[in-house]
């Protein structure tokens, strides 16, 4: 790497989407006859944007400790993978000359780009036919910009924002700052948005959504307001306790459609109550080959004006991930949500073909208050193109582009447990009954974490498809 320099020894390290090799071999050899070493210097190389206290906040040693050799290839390791995970750079390297029993260590890193401008451009119809047939057609259209803005202020905080006109509109921003102080420990989260939409999917018809649609005002408005503290060990441990205000309002349609959508209201004002803590120890965040991930969340909805009885909302997931070696890595995940209520509204019992999904029923939606899902995978390393550089492109965010090819089979298993008299009268035939479903994929990782797959999945209905997503699926 021409923006790293070499010193005479090295630890020559893995790109993170490849399995990570831990050895201190190079370290006894360069430190003879020393069973501990004392850290003379931390240096940073590369981070133009990006403060140097972000990067020091998540290592676990300082200048003036003292390291026991045996395992610290292994501890070194650790750190720079912290620090790739922080998602800010597209390589991080890791050197360490060691003298007369002190080390100093060198992490070179390559910043990415960091600010994202999305033009927003869609029609407020089912498919270009049907927009192309209607004389107001030009009236509707959604048009407007996505803007992310990764590392603002170099401080590892992210600014979003979504101007949204034309037919639905959105007005949106959200701010996240990880970590203040000297040991970037206490962070904060603030979020506005206002959103206003034509469309509404008012109810569950033989598992399937039931749109309502209207040229007249809106179908759905809403709002809501969120401030946000965050308990930051580092970048693999995280803390988060939520305060959201939220205003819906839905059209007298709605409710004459589905008298139970706000259980006999056209509106609702509510207060939301989030507490989250996750450990994600991948090696990788975007697409992770060993190591393990858990969250859990639980929340809080108290109603405000309606006296619509509160929601209490567990949720859980755990997933580990296994390097079989001979290219062979193994994926396996299971998350559970229970939701106790005396009464619950339509949009709060959503369940499976959401967030949660069984591979091979995304046609479908399931509803209940809770629900198991069981995911895993076998994933063969097929294709490693390595880096592709792009002469023709001065700029090193973007003129190197990673190319990996994974195949994957995979097995999901899920079961939703709802109202047995609601599903029946709405002809709803997936909830209490095991969903189960298998198939194969190829997945694309590639710069900036980003992850395509085509997945191939037959489920239990005998029902066939190919699938594209945007994320590691377990």
């Amino acid at each position: 790497m021409s923006w790293l320099p070499a010193p005479a020894s090295a630890i020559s390290l893995p790109d993170t989407t490849r399995a990570a090799i831990g050895s201190d071999s190079t370290l006894r050899a360069q430190c003879p006859g020393y069973t501990r070493v004392k850290v003379d210097q931390v240096l940073f190389v590369g981070n133009v944007k990006t403060k140097e206290r972000i990067l020091r906040a998540e290592l676990d040693f300082r200048e003036g400790d003292s390291l026991n050799v045996i395992g610290l290839g292994k501890r070194l390791e650790a750190n720079r993978r912290r620090i790739y995970n922080l998602q800010l750079f597209h390589e991080v390297a890791l050197q360490m000359v060691c003298r007369d029993g002190s080390i100093t260590v060198l992490f070179g890193v390559q910043e990415r780009w960091y600010t994202f401008p999305v033009p927003i451009f869609s029609l407020a119809d089912r498919n270009f036919r049907s927009w192309a047939n209607r004389p107001d057609r030009w009236r509707r259209v959604d048009y407007g910009i996505h803007l992310t803005r990764n590392n603002f202020r170099g401080r590892n905080e992210q600014l979003i924002a979504n101007l949204q006109l034309g037919f639905n509109r959105k007005y949106e921003i959200f701010y996240e700052a990880p970590g203040y102080g000297r040991r970037r420990r206490l962070g904060l989260g603030l979020a506005a948005s206002y959103y206003q939409s034509r469309a509404l999917d008012y109810a569950t018809v033989q598992d399937r959504l039931v749109n309502y649609r209207t040229d007249d005002g809106f179908a759905l408005q809403r709002q809501y307001f969120l401030a946000g503290l965050r308990w930051r060990h580092t970048v693999q441990r995280l803390s988060a306790f939520d305060i959201s205000y939220h205003h819906e309002r839905v059209a007298p349609e709605i409710t004459q459609l589905n008298p139970n959508y706000y259980l006999g209201n056209n509106r609702r004002d509510y207060l939301d109550f989030t507490f989250s803590t996750t450990l994600n120890q991948r090696n990788t965040f975007a697409y992770p080959l060993t190591g393990r991930f858990m969250q859990v969340v639980a929340s809080q909805r108290v109603f405000l004006r309606t006296g619509s009885p509160g929601i209490t909302t567990l949720y859980g997931t755990y997933a580990r991930y296994l390097a079989l070696g001979r290219g062979f890595y193994y994926s396996v995940g299971v998350q559970a949500r229970a939701r106790f209520a005396q009464r619950i509204a339509y949009p709060d019992n959503h369940a499976f073909g959401y967030e949660a999904l069984v591979r091979g029923y995304d046609a479908y939606v399931v509803d209940g208050r809770y629900y198991g899902l069981a995911r895993q995978g076998l994933s063969y390393r097929l294709l490693d193109l390595g880096r592709l550089r792009l002469n023709s492109i001065g700029n090193p965010k973007v003129n190197s582009i990673p190319l990996v090819f994974y195949l994957n089979t995979f097995t999901d298993a899920g079961y939703v447990v709802g109202r047995s008299a609601v599903a029946e009268r709405f002809q709803n035939r997936l909830s209490n009954q095991l969903l189960a479903s298998a198939g194969v994929g190829l997945h694309l990782v590639t710069y900036y974490d980003w992850v395509f797959t085509v997945e191939y999945a037959l489920n239990g209905r005998g029902e066939t498809g190919f699938f594209f997503r945007t994320s590691f699926p377990i």
